[in-house]
């Protein structure tokens, strides 16, 4: 089969390689997925760039997975062959330590993550285990769906976390994918939201899906935030948007990387209750209730889509800035995919 491998930081040859792997072989707690879409998720750039350590060389990236089951391992009973599955980013954990047996596996020392620990979706086929995957609608879209199953997952638990009070106002800092997915929910939950982006085609977007208001990343808001979530890998973003909450407010940290934080002022960035709190992951919890809401609110992601062979340009795109929403791989058409 054909598949995107990371190349390493710095790599003339481009930020990923297409290489020919054999088919994986589910394991028989796990099923084998022909992928029909893949998104492209900023952590993928990271693994791309080197801000995250590849788990083991020529790692196939991508967690946010559609396709189709077309295999299933010997003890596999939740899926039949045909049936349509989402694989994210968490992958597995013990679901034997504190954390597990308390709700929080997403803090689960053992975990793993898709297209990290193992290879991904920038592939023609993906395995999972069965416990992990999600199962969705036989017409879901897989090119609209696909950044449901990491950006949107990880921005849902990010506003958790931020404990926006219903009707609050909410801050989006960075406006890509998982900000432009959150910031439909928090609107059609009533929230007022104010998006702080670099990005003039962002701020324009913010608006249209409805957004209260829309300026730049450094900017101050037009009233005082109940809660933010910094969705932007920038830390200097941190102090700005602190002092831009109103007292008792929490600011919620979503990515897995991030630059270094300049130095706080307790009296302007802290005092009176306001929290920082960080993001790690999320549960298959979040995942359930999280692609519930988003089919009941009518979320829908605005995405660029590129043929499978454009993966290095999405990539690209994304470090740039030169689309707004979400990047996605389509799968390649039936007549291309080797037969597992």
């Amino acid at each position: 089969m054909r598949a995107w491998v990371v190349s390493g930081k710095g790599d003339e040859r481009g930020r990923v390689l297409q290489v020919e792997r054999a088919v994986p072989r589910p394991a028989p707690d796990e099923v084998l997925v022909r992928v029909l879409a893949c998104g492209v998720c900023r952590t993928d750039l990271h693994l791309a760039d080197g801000d995250l350590a590849p788990r083991a060389p020529a790692r196939v990236p991508g967690h946010e997975v559609v396709g189709e089951v077309v295999a299933t391992g010997d003890a596999s009973r939740r899926f039949g062959t045909g049936d349509r599955v989402g694989i994210a980013w968490l992958r597995r954990t013990c679901q034997g330590c504190r954390a597990c047996r308390a709700g929080r596996e997403n803090l689960c020392r053992a975990s793993q993550y898709t297209g990290w620990d193992a290879d991904g979706g920038f592939a023609e086929y993906a395995v999972v285990a069965e416990a992990w995957a999600y199962r969705l609608p036989a017409d879901a879209d897989p090119v609209t769906t696909a950044p449901l199953l990491c950006s949107g997952i990880i921005g849902y638990r990010a506003l958790r976390r931020a404990g926006l009070p219903p009707g609050g106002r909410l801050g989006i800092y960075g406006f890509g994918a998982s900000a432009h997915l959150i910031a439909q929910l928090a609107i059609a939950q009533g929230a007022e939201v104010h998006v702080l982006t670099r990005g003039r085609p962002a701020q324009k977007l913010a608006l249209e899906l409805g957004a209260a208001w829309a300026g730049d990343a450094h900017a101050r808001p037009p009233a005082l935030l109940d809660a933010a979530i910094l969705f932007a890998p920038v830390g200097e973003l941190v102090p700005v948007a602190l002092e831009a909450l109103d007292q008792g407010g929490t600011l919620a940290v979503a990515g897995i990387h991030l630059s270094d934080i300049p130095g706080l002022d307790y009296q302007a960035h802290l005092f009176r209750e306001r929290t920082l709190t960080s993001v790690t992951a999320n549960t298959r919890l979040d995942g359930e209730e999280w692609l519930r809401l988003a089919a009941t609110t009518g979320v829908r992601a605005r995405v660029t889509a590129y043929p499978f062979t454009d993966a290095d340009r999405a990539l690209d795109d994304l470090a740039t800035g030169a689309l707004t929403g979400a990047a996605v791989l389509r799968g390649l058409p039936d007549s291309e995919v080797g037969r597992p």
